[in-house]
């Protein structure tokens, strides 16, 4: 039976986490992503707001951040909160809701788990701008991190990219990195998906710069305030996928590593505002404002060629986009309402 999403405003459906990740296949969920980054929403720049409690004069650690967007049929918005002290409180330092509204007439139709929503959209947007940047014949991935982030970026490489056969998985903890390696075996172990015969081995490694030497795509999520990943270890061919650091203040490839780069970000503003990978090379006169070619966007609707030659060296820098979230959101509200 459908869904009813015109019922009582008070009884507002909500979407688990595991819902979210039972609708949202990669191969719909980076369909809706391409065909939003290709016709994107209205997408109003981020807002921060500093949670200061009234009449404090001290500048307050804890941030909420709302991403607003909206198209034709629904407006979205995605709360974030960011309470450095919420672990004393039994909650989560970062925690995220989004809420989906009909964009005819405001009324509230779904609430969403905000983590679910991002790690999952945040991995697609990545395979999807790999499929576009990275050489055809990449059969080897390189994990950098070991968050909540980077098994959602193995996953995902791996499913829309069916060419890769090799995940390598380094994390400044060697048990980390064993234990992401043992989970992802687990579940790639006679997968459906994969072709009959084929197999892809998961392996855990002390070196990252011959992680780097090898792999053709190298994903990096880690929350990193210096490069972990060094530019004289990229081979040419390489595509790097940049998606954990966040601030100004955060970055996870050093100057030579952009400098030799085909730079590509998935929102010239937010890459432009936040992205240390980006603003820090160019504080320090490394690379020219030129030097970023092309946003995501481009890249699909071949304004921009992104990789002309095999061995050039391609890199993403993902900061966040709310088109992302109105995509995926939208698209499980439409999966819902089928059932």
């Amino acid at each position: 039976m459908a869904h009813d999403f015109s019922a009582d405003r008070k009884l507002l459906p909500q979407c688990t986490a595991d819902q979210i990740h039972a609708l949202l296949n990669w191969d719909a969920l980076a369909a809706a992503l391409t065909e939003a980054f290709l016709a994107p929403p209205a997408v109003p720049t981020r807002h921060a707001h500093a949670l200061m409690a009234p009449g404090a004069s001290e500048p307050a650690n804890d941030v909420l951040l709302l991403m607003p967007a909206w198209n034709a049929q629904h407006i979205g918005i995605k709360l974030v909160t960011v309470l450095p002290e919420a672990a004393k409180h039994g909650g989560h330092t970062v925690d995220a809701s989004y809420l989906l509204l009909d964009r005819l007439t405001g009324a509230p139709r779904l609430l969403l788990d905000g983590e679910s929503l991002t790690v999952r959209r945040t991995a697609a947007t990545s395979a999807v701008a790999a499929r576009a940047l990275a050489r055809p014949d990449a059969d080897t991935l390189l994990v950098v991190g070991t968050g909540r982030l980077a098994a959602w970026m193995a996953r995902a490489h791996v499913a829309l990219r069916p060419t890769l056969r090799r995940v390598l998985v380094w994390g400044r903890r060697r048990e980390s990195a064993e234990q992401l390696a043992d989970t992802l075996r687990a579940e790639w172990l006679g997968a459906e998906w994969l072709d009959a015969g084929s197999t892809i081995t998961v392996q855990a490694i002390d070196s990252l710069e011959q992680g780097c030497s090898e792999a053709q795509i190298i994903s990096c999520a880690t929350t990193a305030s210096e490069p972990v990943v060094r530019g004289a270890w990229l081979t040419p061919g390489t595509h790097i996928d940049l998606v954990g650091a966040f601030t100004p203040a955060m970055r996870e490839v050093d100057d030579e590593a952009v400098l030799r780069a085909v730079l590509v970000v998935d929102d010239y503003a937010a890459a432009l505002r936040e992205a240390g990978d980006v603003l820090q090379p160019l504080a320090n006169g490394t690379i020219a404002r030129d030097h970023l070619q092309a946003d995501l966007r481009e890249v699909l609707q071949g304004v921009h060629p992104g990789r002309r030659h095999a061995d050039d060296i391609t890199m993403f820098k993902s900061v966040g986009h709310a088109l992302e979230d109105l995509a995926a959101a939208s698209l499980v509200f439409d999966r819902l309402a089928s059932q």
